[in-house]
């Protein structure tokens, strides 16, 4: 049989099926009928037709695939190398070991793990060149990411480790031994800001970097984006796709070799305490967003992060769930799996030229240090938090087992191992720090008074 299939059809537009539909609507309009309108600013049409795009889709995947990742906070040496050891014979396929201080002896923590086959990822809560380079010796023949984001440590924290001079100093010096720099674009989304400005900022923050560095020390980098994902899973997929097209075009400005690595892990912001199960299924599909947007890796959150201390249940849970995604449901087969659909692309495009138009807009009044100094930054995250809060208080955002359909005799007040709620720290800053808040913590804390 040479005649293809549908050769006999003629071609139908987009006009037609939209003329279609309108006729179809019986008067009603059909852009406040089937039009919907999003924080980020994007109409969502009710279709989307070939005949839109005028440029053939670009290939964005990771060439290598994505990983299973585990994380382990350091806080005793032998434990956490015992521990790393056994999740690795149980499905997992890189660490990322969270090192509060530099007294922690590498050596020690890595004893016995096949460093040559196994992804290492240090997220180092201090700043200390030196201990990196240490760091980068003994583990020299693996395959190690050390996240050093200074400018994330001031928007968080409202103060540098040191002060702007010497954090860049050290910053300077890691950059030189690892080859790489990491953006926390995490604290933006578990702060309540948009995806674009998720994105925008992700590439004023890296720009800023950039233009720091000398131009030898700039060639064959890595920049290493954390991210956090929610459970807008469309819109999830489409944001990690046009953080790697904006990548791609900002390292293109400075005609450098650099590549882009997306460690993705599920947003803290819409867990809950109460009807905690649930947390289960919002992880999944932030996992699946996280796969199908091309990260390279993916470290899952623990259904009970947020008020229980690790443990094992928690953890062998998170990590079961990107087994099956990766072994059973075979999400690991089909490379950029997302590629071609007129939808994501559409999404991905205009995710993407909004955030280019916000990063301009930034740099044309100084820069990402700059508006963070001035509160600019602090300001936009807390009027888009509020938005969503509102939302969520209407129950135009829906949490259920919280703001719906809540369990009226589910008890929490003696389960909370940690204090699940935004902590008040009163200190001097520099500037006004980036706070990350959950959706659900003023439902939760008035709950947690009529407890009985």
């Amino acid at each position: 049989m040479t005649k293809k299939l549908f050769t006999d059809f003629d071609k139908v537009s987009s006009k037609q099926w939209k003329q279609k539909i309108q006729a179809d609507l019986k008067g009603a309009d059909y852009n406040d009928t089937l039009i919907w309108k999003t924080n980020e600013g994007i109409d969502v049409k009710p279709f989307y037709h070939a005949d839109e795009f005028q440029e053939p889709f670009n290939s964005i995947a990771s060439p290598e695939g994505w990983s299973i990742c585990q994380s382990i906070f350091v806080h005793d040496v032998a434990l956490s190398n015992k521990k790393a050891i056994d999740v690795l014979e149980r499905g997992a396929e890189s660490i990322q070991f969270i090192i509060p201080n530099k007294d922690v002896s590498i050596t020690s923590l890595l004893q016995n793990i096949d460093i040559e086959t196994t992804t290492l990822y240090f997220e180092l809560q201090f700043l200390d060149s030196e201990f990196v380079k240490q760091l980068s010796n003994i583990a020299a023949k693996s395959k190690i990411q050390i996240h050093t984001d200074i400018i994330g440590n001031l928007a968080k924290t409202g103060n540098w480790f040191t002060n702007l001079k010497e954090d860049h100093q050290h910053f300077d010096a890691i950059v030189t031994t690892t080859k790489s720099f990491s953006v926390d674009v995490a604290l933006y989304q578990n702060a309540g800001a948009t995806m674009v400005q998720q994105l925008g900022y992700a590439m004023a923050q890296t720009n800023e970097y950039l233009n720091h560095l000398e131009s030898t020390k700039k060639q064959s980098l890595q920049i290493i984006y954390n991210v956090a994902v929610g459970t807008n899973y469309f819109f999830e997929i489409a944001k990690l796709r046009a953080l790697r097209v904006l990548c791609s075009t900002l390292v293109q400005e400075y005609n450098i070799d650099a590549t882009c690595h997306l460690f993705v892990t599920p947003t803290k912001r819409n867990k809950t305490i109460y009807d905690y199960n649930t947390n289960m299924l919002r992880t999944t599909t932030e996992c699946m967003s996280a796969i199908l947007g091309e990260a390279d890796t993916v470290c899952n959150l623990a259904y009970d992060a947020i008020y229980h201390k690790d443990n094992e249940f928690g953890e062998r849970i998170a990590r079961n769930q990107l087994l099956v995604l990766k072994s059973e449901s075979y999400f690991d087969v089909v490379e950029n799996a997302s590629e071609g659909s007129y939808y994501m692309e559409s999404l991905t495009n205009q995710l993407a030229e909004k955030a280019l138009e916000l990063f301009k807009d930034i740099e044309a009044k100084g820069g990402f240090l700059n508006q963070l100094k001035e509160g600019t930054i602090q300001r936009k995250i807390k009027e888009s938090a509020a938005k969503e809060q509102a939302q969520f208080d209407s129950g135009e955002i829906v949490l259920l087992g919280t703001n719906k359909h809540p369990n009226k005799n589910d008890t929490m007040k003696d389960e909370l191992e940690l204090f699940p709620f935004v902590k008040t720290n009163i200190r001097k800053t520099l500037i006004a720090p980036i706070i990350e808040k959950r959706l659900a913590e003023k439902l939760e804390q008035e709950r947690l008074k009529t407890e009985n």
